[in-house]
């Protein structure tokens, strides 16, 4: 069971070399957890593996992010994205994420490998906003419908930039702060 913790305002930086790594195996239990990972996050290595990846889900990120990285695991391609992340002391962290499908040797799913890094502060100044919308209008609608509705702004406002998709748009933004 996800523990119930408290957000609060202490931000968390990862560093510029800092790389978050997890995998799961395909129903998203944690069966590894870096060094890094476990010490931003605040866990020790056994409260994390066999843990729902969403323990360290914040109340501040949209379902519908969430609904569109499924959708694109589900069908095989690679997830990019910018999420903040809950620590075990209510603290938080924003990382830029790749999350890839991991496939046995006979090509069937066995899980998700994730690396997770420092965003750079321009590209969340972008994000933070567009997920405030979304958050806004997951809570004027049903808790069913709330996820697809959020989406449905997020493609919206993609079309509009004229990226491709999601993915597009978050690599477009990703470029570290100096670069």
């Amino acid at each position: 069971m996800k523990p119930t913790i408290t957000p609060n305002n202490n931000e968390k930086k990862l560093g510029d070399n800092d790389f978050i790594v997890s995998k799961t195996d395909s129903s998203g239990r944690i069966t590894y957890a870096n060094r890094i990972f476990m010490e931003i996050a605040g866990y020790p290595e056994h409260e994390l593996l066999g843990v729902q990846h969403n323990i360290i889900r914040h109340p501040d990120m949209p379902r519908g992010v969430f609904r569109f990285m499924w959708n694109t695991l589900k069908s095989g391609e690679e997830f990019f994205g910018f999420a903040k992340n809950l620590c075990a002391d209510g603290g938080y962290y924003w990382v830029f994420a790749n999350i890839t499908p991991d496939y046995d040797n006979s090509g069937k799913l066995q899980g998700y490998y994730s690396v997770r890094r420092n965003p750079p502060r321009t590209a969340l100044e972008v994000i933070i906003p567009i997920y405030r919308e979304m958050l806004a209008i997951e809570k004027r609608n049903s808790v069913k419908e709330a996820p697809d509705l959020s989406l449905d702004y997020l493609t919206g406002l993609v079309k509009q930039t004229g990226a491709k998709n999601y993915n597009s748009l978050v690599l477009s933004l990703y470029k570290p702060d100096g670069v």
